[in-house]
């Protein structure tokens, strides 16, 4: 890897719905408009919500298979596929500042990738490996991976962190008017002013928190946020988009932290 004067921002999204792939809304509007703003990266690194295993992995394929892990979607959604390169260079240097990993060329990019970056960079020509969420580590433990890959801020790559704030499927609506619960739309709130006031230690200990095991009675998608904590920097600014609780209780409030 080579290093670069730019410091490239990193980004967590709320990624929502697996339709949000192939939609047109105001979500994905704002994730193409994202990607005219922001410095081409020369890679990127995405930690999915829907990659969980048994220790550190990186995806080590030459090129990237779409992984569909939904079901009852429409029959356009399964015949997506995204394929852009991988990066084994970028596989070797993740190795180097997380000596627990491992590659695995079993998985690809998931839903919290691929739909995302589909609509953000539809040519497929910028590599992308994914991490996982090893299942063995604690909530801490996930903010210091954020912190130990750092560098590559500073070496033309792009971290992404795709979840959700709230993901609550115990008290969703499935429809598009419906309103936010009154305590999912407190905790958004209450973490969104967390971030500002960065606050890292409450958002790590998220399960204390009031309404936290509520909004993420699974922590697979709140802990890709964690990621992205870890990674920021003491000159980055906080800009929020995509604020907003869908279906009552999932948030697709999402952050960049940029200097």
């Amino acid at each position: 890897m080579f290093q670069t004067v730019l410091t490239l921002p990193v980004i967590f999204f709320g990624h929502g719905s697996p339709m949000n792939g192939i939609e047109v809304n105001a979500f994905t509007l704002k994730w193409k408009e994202l990607a005219k703003t922001l410095p081409k990266p020369n890679s990127i690194l995405a930690v999915s919500a829907h990659w969980e295993t048994d220790g550190i992995k990186v995806t080590g394929n030459k090129k990237q298979k779409t992984i569909h892990d939904f079901g009852g979607f429409p029959k356009k959604l399964y015949e997506q596929q995204y394929t852009p390169p991988g990066n084994l260079n970028l596989c070797e240097r993740i190795l180097q500042l997380l000596p627990d990993a491992k590659i695995d060329n079993s998985w690809g990019l998931d839903h919290g990738s691929w739909t995302i970056l589909q609509q953000m960079y539809p040519e497929q020509e910028i590599p992308v490996i994914q991490l996982s969420l090893s299942t063995r580590l604690s909530e801490q433990e996930h903010y210091n991976i954020g912190k130990k890959l750092t560098p590559l801020r500073k070496e033309g790559v792009m971290i992404i962190g795709s979840g959700n704030i709230i993901h609550s499927f115990k008290e969703m609506e499935w429809t598009d008017t419906a309103k936010p619960r009154p305590w999912a739309a407190q905790f958004n709130l209450q973490v969104k002013d967390m971030i500002l006031k960065k606050e890292h230690d409450k958002l790590i200990n998220y399960k204390k928190l009031e309404h936290g095991l509520r909004a993420s009675p699974t922590p697979e998608h709140y802990l890709p946020l964690l990621y992205i904590l870890g990674l920021q920097e003491s000159s980055d600014k906080v800009t929020f988009f995509n604020d907003e609780v869908v279906m009552s209780s999932f948030s697709m409030t999402s952050l960049i932290l940029n200097s």
